[in-house]
């Protein structure tokens, strides 16, 4: 089924745009007939077995207003995620409709620890899921379409094995892997728990990226920057809490004061991996509001943060990279320009060397031109 259109004022089609997808959970973005015909294979049970209601049943669950609660949708995917055929399965899938999306280079981030419950070896996990990534970027070249996918190996913050999970990740960084990631329960787990795990991919020079700012605020960024050396912020849209906007005087003018947090975030350019849809659903904004204008996104774009634009978990949130930038434009006014600025942003915050990143930023700029 072709993924459906969506088209900015004047035509211009969003899903042919190139995009860059920097926050993608693979066990987030599992196709409904995959999960029911896995779980059929493993004889797990489900809500439903009829794949449009089962997608329908993640988007409503995911739908809580609560991070804990979005979370739990994952015991089910995770679930038929345990053999190397699943993940396989499950990484290609991923990899087409990156494709169909109009993706150019992603980064698929999980977290193997939570893959082990058939048997499987942390190394045999990341195995499993190359295998799938390469399938999918094979069928994509013999379709006529480029694309280029790296993951990002995940370390569960409410667990205990951080430096194992780094260790993995640093061996398998000559097989696909480019970075790391601390993700789950954020709030009252710090970064500083996991600080030996990020000593270990500083000396080992392997970037990261943290979770932070999404259920837990301003200390948590601080811990992603200080204890994890983050490169990227997950979600990070809580350094808004950092930003005073007032009004100066009797003629309205408005006045705009970062905090030391947010200033540093921004004059470094410490790219923050906005997920539209996912923050109204975990509550991650609930401070300015529950709908999608209430998002901090566009005063974090018009102050000159490193904006990005990404899905999150595409089943739970039922969206794509194309509906995310299309739900921008709509609710902002954003046109085919500040889409490209997104696109860029992200091709610089990628954890590609520096000629890729390049690489990457001219083939943003010349899909561009040709709309």
């Amino acid at each position: 089924m072709s993924p459906e259109e969506y088209l900015l004022p004047g035509g211009i089609s969003i899903n042919a745009l190139p995009k860059i997808s920097l926050h993608d959970h693979l066990d987030g973005g599992l196709r409904p007939g995959t999960i029911i015909e896995l779980a059929e294979a493993i004889g797990f049970a489900l809500p439903t077995t009829d794949e449009s209601d089962l997608g329908q049943w993640f988007a409503d669950q995911a739908n809580s207003g609560s991070l804990v609660e979005y979370l739990k949708t994952f015991d089910i995917t995770c679930a038929v995620m345990q053999t190397v055929e699943g993940l396989t399965r499950v990484a290609r899938e991923f990899v087409e409709d990156l494709v169909a999306d109009g993706v150019i280079y992603g980064e698929v981030r999980w977290a193997p620890e939570q893959h082990l419950t058939r048997g499987l070896t942390l190394d045999q996990t990341v195995e499993a899921v190359q295998a799938g990534i390469e399938a999918g970027i094979a069928a994509a070249a013999e379709a006529g379409h480029s694309i280029k996918i790296g993951q990002l190996i995940t370390a569960m913050r409410h667990a205990d094995r951080s430096l194992e999970i780094a260790e993995l990740a640093v061996r398998h960084r000559t097989g696909g892997v480019v970075g790391f990631d601390i993700a789950g329960a954020e709030l009252g787990f710090p970064a500083h728990n996991h600080r030996d795990a990020f000593d270990f991919l500083a000396k080992a020079f392997l970037p990261v990226t943290v979770h932070a700012g999404e259920a837990d605020g301003l200390e948590s960024i601080r811990g992603a920057l200080f204890d994890g050396r983050a490169l990227r912020l997950g979600h990070g849209v809580r350094i808004a809490e950092d930003i005073v906007v007032g009004r100066q005087d009797a003629d309205d003018n408005t006045y705009v004061t970062l905090g030391p947090v947010a200033q540093w975030v921004r004059d470094r350019e410490i790219a923050l991996e906005l997920s539209p849809s996912s923050n109204l659903q975990t509550g991650a904004i609930a401070a300015w509001g529950d709908d999608l204008l209430d998002h901090p996104f566009d005063l974090l774009y018009q102050l000159g943060f490193r904006v990005t634009v990404n899905t999150d978990n595409r089943l739970m949130s039922d969206t794509s990279l194309s509906k995310e930038l299309a739900l921008l434009s709509d609710a902002f006014g954003y046109d085919v320009d500040d889409l490209e600025v997104f696109q860029l942003n992200a091709a610089q915050a990628t954890f590609l060397p520096l000629e890729e990143r390049e690489e990457l930023a001219d083939a943003i700029v010349a899909g561009f031109e040709g709309v």
